[in-house]
């Protein structure tokens, strides 16, 4: 299966110019040149099927979702391998993505048949390449846009976003969000607090949210928690070294428990572990359904 990008070859020339003369400006100057727009964007063709495995059910009654950060997509070849081989995040519905390229996420989305959508924060200065966050679904994807994260870190000046998007899963719209919040050491607490702010904002209106993602943080939780969401990650093993930082949040979901875990042996796919979750969906007449998905904006 072959994706090429929803907007079309003269967008995607476009998108190049831009992406050179951004190469450029880090090249000059040795600093972060952060996408402060909306784009670029990157996503496979919208598709109104689900693209699920033989003799996967369309019914949706769970929803199986991973998290993983490929550290700089300098892996993509042994991520792939290591979600193949295994059957927590070969099942996944939806993946959440960081510190990915385009070319990376394109790979993992094709070698799994999913529809990917994709957006760059920055091009990062340690590797001269386009560094973001990206949504993979099994389902149709509509709305999605990029969230830029307030505060800038404070030696390398890069910007971090969000990625939000509307999974319809059996025609259950639910709004997942692929996050990176800035690390430790170039984002202190109450900027990170602010950048948590920021997205639970754009998630307040929509009834079903997961976010998750790389959160450099375990603190974090008691953020989320205080908004009511679910901290469904809060118990499981470590996620990057001895940290458990890869985490994801409910909100709107029943109050049956998720089913979570972290994949200890990564086989030197990243820095950080994966970490997967069976989520079951609501199931009650008030939830809103759509049955025909909209195409995104480019």
């Amino acid at each position: 299966m072959v994706f090429r990008d929803a907007s079309g070859g003269r967008y995607l020339s476009a998108v190049r110019r831009a992406r050179f003369l951004v190469v450029l400006a880090v090249a000059a100057c040795a600093t972060p040149a952060n996408y402060t727009g909306a784009g670029p964007r990157y996503a496979s063709p919208p598709a109104p099927v689900p693209l699920l495995p033989a003799g996967r059910d369309a019914a949706a009654d769970s929803l199986h979702v991973v998290t993983f950060n490929i550290q700089f997509a300098l892996h993509v070849d042994r991520a792939i391998a290591l979600i193949r081989a295994t059957p927590e995040l070969a099942r996944a519905d939806v993946m959440m993505l960081q510190e990915m390229d385009e070319p990376g996420t394109r790979a993992i989305a094709e070698s799994l048949e999913m529809r990917y959508v994709y957006y760059p924060a920055t091009v990062h200065p340690h590797t001269g390449r386009d560094f973001g966050d990206a949504i993979l679904s099994r389902w149709p994807l509509v709305d999605d846009h990029k969230v830029i994260l307030p505060h800038l870190g404070r030696f390398e000046h890069t910007q971090r976003i969000a990625v939000g998007a509307t999974v319809l899963a059996g025609g259950t719209p639910i709004r997942v969000y692929s996050v990176h919040l800035g690390t430790g050491v170039e984002t202190p607490p109450h900027s990170k607090r602010d950048q948590v702010a920021e997205v639970m904002a754009d998630a307040a209106n929509y009834p079903l949210v997961i976010i998750a993602g790389d959160m450099n943080s375990y603190a974090v939780g008691d953020q989320f928690t205080a908004r009511g969401y679910r901290w469904i990650t809060e118990r499981d093993a470590a996620t990057v070294h001895w940290f458990n930082w890869d985490h994801m949040f409910l909100s709107g979901f029943p109050s049956a428990d998720a089913r979570t875990g972290v994949v200890h042996d990564n086989r030197g796919a990243s820095d950080h572990r994966p970490v997967w979750a069976v989520i079951p969906l609501p199931r009650h007449p008030g939830l809103p359904t759509v049955s025909t998905p909209a195409t995104s904006s480019p």
